[in-house]
């Protein structure tokens, strides 16, 4: 019996289109996430967006009355509330287009299907050198300096 390889080719382009519209619709749903929260006293209002990265900040006038190590902890404290309700209407967008044993939260947060052990950095064998950062000589006020100056020429020398 011969097999139509247009028809296979055909129902395999339809599912692929299918399947990007999903994740385009996905996205633009994670890119419309913008989640709000006011502290309790109404003195901060922390907006972040789906990943949780605080993207707008108000502060109330009487927010400046706090004392300053105060009104970090209201800031810290609205911003995390805004980020975990903001993680959950990511989670819920992206759920229709995961399988059923798929953790959202764990895709979200790279994670997926990776154990511990394996988000860990090998440790290096004992007696392998640390790699340590080389050190950036800053210069002094009396050093020259080439920033502005070009070794290229126009013309005969």
């Amino acid at each position: 019996m011969p097999t139509n390889h247009r028809d296979e080719v055909a129902q395999l382009m339809a599912d692929y289109r299918r399947g990007r519209e999903q994740l385009a619709s996905v996205q633009q749903a994670l890119r419309a996430i913008a989640q709000s929260m006011t502290s309790a006293d109404g003195l901060v209002t922390a907006t972040v967006d789906s990943a949780g990265t605080l993207v707008a900040l108000r502060l109330s006038d009487e927010a400046y009355r706090l004392r300053p190590t105060d009104l970090a902890d209201v800031i810290v404290h609205t911003t995390r509330a805004a980020a975990v309700a903001a993680g959950e209407r990511a989670r819920q967008a992206m759920a229709p287009v995961l399988p059923a044993d798929a953790d959202p939260e764990a895709l979200l947060t790279g994670r997926a299907d990776l154990t511990e052990d394996e988000l860990t950095p090998p440790t290096p064998p004992l007696g392998t050198p640390a790699i340590r950062p080389r050190a950036v000589r800053q210069p002094d006020d009396d050093d020259e300096t080439y920033e502005d100056a070009t070794w290229m020429r126009r013309g005969k020398a």
